[in-house]
C-alpha cells in the first residue's frame, strides 16, 4: 500500500491518508480482506500521529470500506457493489454540477448541453 502525504496541499493529512486508501480499495489495488498496516504501524511509516491515521481508518470502516477484528488488525471490507456505485454516482454528480455550472456561464442552453452529451455518448460507445 503505497500512500503520499502532501504537506502543501489544503486538504487535512488524515482525509488524505483516508482518500488515498479508499481510491486503491475502489481500484481493486487493495484486494477484499487484505490485512492493512496497523494503525500505529502506518502512523510511524508516515512520519504522523496515531490519532491522525485513527481517524482515517474510522472514516474507512465507517463508510464500509474496511472492517476491524479485535486483535487481528483492520482489513479491506469485501466490496459491496452498492456501495461502489453510490460512491461512482456521487461522482458523477459533482462532475455534472461542474459541467452545468461551466455550460451556464458559456449561455450553452439546456438542449444544447444534452446534444453536446447525447452526441459525446454516441461517439463514445
Amino acid at each position: 500500500m503505497q500512500i503520499l502525504i502532501d504537506n502543501h496541499s489544503g486538504a487535512p493529512i488524515y482525509d488524505q491518508i483516508f482518500s488515498q486508501i479508499k481510491a486503491q480499495i475502489i481500484s481493486g489495488a487493495l484486494a477484499p480482506d487484505e490485512l492493512l498496516p496497523s494503525i500505529r504501524g502506518l502512523a510511524r511509516d508516515l512520519r504522523v500521529s496515531f490519532i491522525t491515521t485513527k481517524r482515517a481508518y474510522d472514516e474507512l470502516e465507517r463508510e464500509g470500506f474496511l472492517y476491524t477484528v479485535p486483535g487481528k488488525g483492520s482489513f479491506v471490507a469485501p466490496r459491496n457493489v452498492a456501495l461502489l456505485r453510490e460512491e461512482n454516482l456521487r461522482k458523477i454528480e459533482g462532475h455534472l454540477d461542474q459541467i452545468i455550472k461551466l455550460a451556464a456561464s458559456c449561455g450553452l442552453s439546456r438542449q444544447e448541453l444534452l446534444g453536446m452529451m447525447a452526441a459525446y455518448m454516441e461517439d463514445d460507445v
